[in-house]
């Protein structure tokens, strides 16, 4: 909802998004789930920018967001060819404790590596975990993947349909912030070669179930907001009704994020591991 507030807010007023080298787009990327206070009507928007969807020729899908998705590429890509956007943000609010999280598909993205760590040393009200999502051999499939690159933010605890005004300043302040770094970027600046500790996704923990699919146990309390923490082999990570502890198996520490996600639990996603590390990258300027 603090990407929807902005947008909104922008489409009526879009001077903050002025720069000296380029006006920035606002747009509302699921309109129709916007107007029911909801993710999605039919299918998750963000996990249908792939091959299969935006390919795919049949006109009589009746799917909405399958639809929003060839009128999204339309508008701003197409995806993977040279008329696409340069970049594209995408805004998003978690129930999970996941900070101001910066969310980029792979450490292969140069351009948004590039700009969280601008965004890490400039706005330091709150830090700036980055989380790198793309599995091994899986799609980037979020609707910012139209763009030639981009950047998802992902603040939270914030409940889904609600608006939390200290959310809403923190994701206004890192977009001016981004805003400023591709100013710069289009400038000519020379930005130098840095490290950076970013969080790579691992794999995808699903909770205990019974038999019959129903889950069995709960987060364990001690798990519960920790997210990006360090959690040990023998830690508890689920908890039944009854109070029996579930201990976390793993040969090696992992940081788990999305702990909790309300919207993961129809994907079965309890919570992610990642693994914490550390890249080298080299400068960036850009040829004028």
């Amino acid at each position: 909802m603090s990407g929807v507030f902005l947008a909104k807010h922008w489409l009526r007023d879009p001077s903050e998004l002025q720069r000296d080298t380029f006006h920035a787009t606002p747009f509302l990327g699921n309109p129709r789930a916007i107007e029911k206070c909801v993710r999605y009507i039919e299918r998750d928007l963000n996990r249908t920018f792939t091959a299969k969807f935006l390919n795919s020729k049949d006109s009589n899908i009746e799917s909405y967001e399958v639809q929003r998705t060839w009128e999204v590429n339309q508008i701003f890509g197409p995806k993977s060819s040279s008329q696409a956007y340069d970049f594209m943000f995408d805004l998003h609010n978690s129930t999970s404790n996941m900070g101001t999280c910066l969310i980029v598909d792979s450490e292969h993205s140069l351009l948004p590596m590039h700009l969280c760590n601008y965004i890490q040393k400039h706005y330091t009200r709150s830090p700036c975990p980055i989380y790198l999502y793309q599995l091994p051999e899986e799609e980037a499939c979020g609707i910012n993947s139209v763009a030639k690159a981009g950047l998802a933010l992902e603040l939270g605890p914030q409940p889904q349909g609600v608006v939390r005004a200290d959310l809403l300043v923190q994701m206004r302040s890192v977009m001016a912030c981004a805003l400023d770094f591709i100013d710069l970027f289009n400038k000519g600046m020379l930005f130098p070669p840095f490290e950076i500790d970013a969080h790579k996704a691992v794999e995808h923990i699903d909770y205990p179930r019974y038999p019959d699919g129903e889950i069995s146990a709960v987060i364990h309390p001690n798990l519960q907001d920790k997210d990006f923490l360090p959690l040990k082999p023998g830690d508890p990570i689920f908890q039944t009704v009854n109070g029996e502890d579930i201990l976390y198996q793993g040969d090696d520490t992992t940081y788990p994020a999305f702990i909790n996600e309300a919207a993961y639990y129809e994907k079965k996603v309890a919570f992610v591991k990642t693994e914490k590390l550390t890249f080298s990258f080299p400068a960036l300027q850009k040829k004028l």
